[in-house]
């Protein structure tokens, strides 16, 4: 019992070491790792062989395709700058509305939901934040609202991948596990929407005015996931919900575009506001505000708006600007499993390894083609080359954006060693059980939390269902209830705990330009989890009632 009770040590060091003495990530990450590798080694007396190759499997996880699509991310959105490409995108979302609640929910909410459908591994976070924060948002604010839109489509994220994975591994039937999966979400996808508006917007009088078409975001998501994934399983889920969810917060944007916005809200005086003032907070969200400033403008990766060869944004189509997120949704769906003929030709480039020594590590694939972060890199060069950028333009981008990631590198491969020392050592199974035992018929209401630590850890959805989602279901078994409810419920808990995660931190800050004060948005997302959390546990809980055991 004291020995699953101390397993909780190295996530407890982590909260306290980013939370209360306030380390830079990648410090208080590579310090937990260090602790995690001595309690395995002298308490759960893990082979120092191990250990070792257990942390070495988890940094090669985390540099392909982890690290790697991340990367590939921050490139796309830098070298849409370089080219001016993102002035044109940015345009065309002010002209729908300058109204900054309702970018929040077109980028955040919508956009975000469709990079998370198709691509997922952070990308769903980094590339809508850094557009927010291009616009002149707060960049923690930014960061903020893209992780609170990310939380619960991470369940269908790469194009289903953590729903499949839970099924592949419980071996429950797919459909009913994806509807119920849905189901347990649906009101969490109509609140999202709704705490984005209020954390983006300064409190819940942000709502004033906008609370229909908040709603409708919402709903429009939520009701196409329903019948996707009850007539057509996981893969498509969330693709079709941002989709739907996409076009009628859009439309009802333009039909709501001649009314008042309230100055608070109005990205045009907030980013008008920032040059007046010279702000360099300001400065380092918005390249297109600093043109004078290049220390800031490196910050954001938008130096570029001076180099002589650039595109002009007035001289460039909305077409071209968009060619490189038009490719990424092109290439990820034509290589997806949507398309089995080309899914299975390029997946079929890929290696095969056994790192890790431990006792149940299974063998790691690295797939070399058809991988988010390689294709993403694919389309951002073929865009920009429709956009004529030349290749100083892109090594520059590749250089700053390889500068702009290094502390988040090294945080991202601490982490997923310390997950992997954990898993392979038996930690994170003596703390799942610890809950099982002392929790009893009372089980389902602390499932979410379970599911929320291991997402904590491993910073990944799909991560966390291969590793409790056989527990999930075994304690379903024991309390006589519904192993559909629990294994749906490991997909909700994991969605909130991987947004706090230090990997994921670590992509958002990276992404807004604020590495090293991974603190500051643990600190301000840490509510907004909190509260979701509580109320996953009180919905899971009270509604096991709703499915037959």
């Amino acid at each position: 019992m004291l020995l699953s009770c101390l397993a909780i040590v190295p996530i407890l060091w982590l909260i306290i070491a980013l939370t209360v003495l306030k380390m830079p990530g990648h410090k208080a990450c590579i310090s937990a790792l260090v602790v995690g590798a001595i309690m395995a080694l002298t308490l759960w007396h893990m082979p120092a062989t191990d250990c070792l190759t257990s942390a070495i499997e988890g940094f090669a996880v985390a540099l392909w395709p982890i690290i790697l699509v991340i990367i590939a991310a921050i490139f796309t959105y830098n070298l849409s700058l370089k080219t001016g490409a993102m002035e044109i995108i940015k345009q065309m979302l002010t002209s729908v509305s300058a109204d900054k609640r309702i970018l929040i929910l077109l980028v955040g909410w919508c956009f975000g939901g469709f990079l998370e459908g198709m691509a997922g591994f952070g990308t769903a976070i980094a590339i809508p934040a850094s557009m927010l924060a291009g616009m002149g948002m707060n960049p923690i604010e930014a960061c903020i609202v893209c992780m609170i839109a990310n939380m619960f489509p991470t369940a269908f994220g790469s194009v289903g991948i953590p729903t499949v994975t839970l099924q592949a591994i419980t071996g429950l039937h797919m459909l009913p596990l994806a509807f119920t999966t849905v189901f347990q979400m649906v009101p969490f996808m109509i609140l999202s929407p709704f705490l984005m508006v209020i954390a983006g917007g300064g409190g819940p009088k942000a709502l004033k005015g906008v609370v229909g078409i908040t709603l409708v975001s919402g709903v429009s998501f939520v009701v196409p996931e329903l019948i996707v994934s009850y007539f057509l399983g996981p893969e498509l889920t969330v693709i079709v919900g941002c989709v739907v969810s996409l076009v009628c917060t859009f439309l009802m944007a333009k039909a709501r575009k001649n009314k008042p916005i309230p100055a608070e809200y109005d990205m045009n005086n907030i980013v008008s506001g920032a040059i007046a003032k010279n702000e360099p907070e300001q400065s380092n969200v918005s390249g297109t505000i600093a043109n004078t400033e290049s220390e800031q403008s490196n910050a954001s990766g938008a130096i570029a708006n001076t180099e002589s060869g650039q595109s002009k944004p007035a001289a460039m189509k909305l077409s071209v600007a968009l060619m490189p997120f038009i490719l990424i949704f092109v290439f990820l769906l034509l290589t997806s499993k949507l398309v089995p003929p080309i899914n299975s030709f390029l997946s079929s480039f890929k290696s095969t390894l056994q790192i890790s020594s431990a006792h149940g590590a299974g063998k790691i694939s690295f797939a070399w083609i058809n991988t988010p972060g390689v294709l993403i890199f694919i389309a951002a060069i073929l865009g920009s080359i429709v956009q004529k950028a030349n290749g100083k333009m892109m090594r520059e981008a590749f250089t700053g954006t390889m500068k702009q990631m290094s502390k988040t590198i090294i945080t991202i491969m601490a982490v997923l060693a310390v997950a992997k020392i954990m898993t392979y050592s038996g930690m994170i199974s003596d703390m799942a059980h610890l809950f099982v035992t002392l929790t009893g018929h009372y089980y389902p209401f602390v499932a979410p939390i379970i599911a929320a630590i291991g997402a904590f850890v491993t910073g990944s959805g799909t991560n966390t269902e291969v590793l409790l989602g056989t527990l999930q279901t075994a304690a379903a078994q024991q309390i006589h209830i519904s192993q559909y409810w629990l294994a749906a419920a490991n997909s909700l808990g994991a969605g909130i705990g991987k947004v706090i995660s230090p990997q994921c931190i670590a992509t958002a800050v990276a992404a807004v330009s604020l590495v090293g004060q991974d603190s500051k948005v643990l600190r301000a997302m840490m509510k907004w989890a909190l509260i979701t959390l509580v109320i996953a546990c009180l919905v899971i809980g009270f509604g096991v009632s709703l499915t037959p055991a």
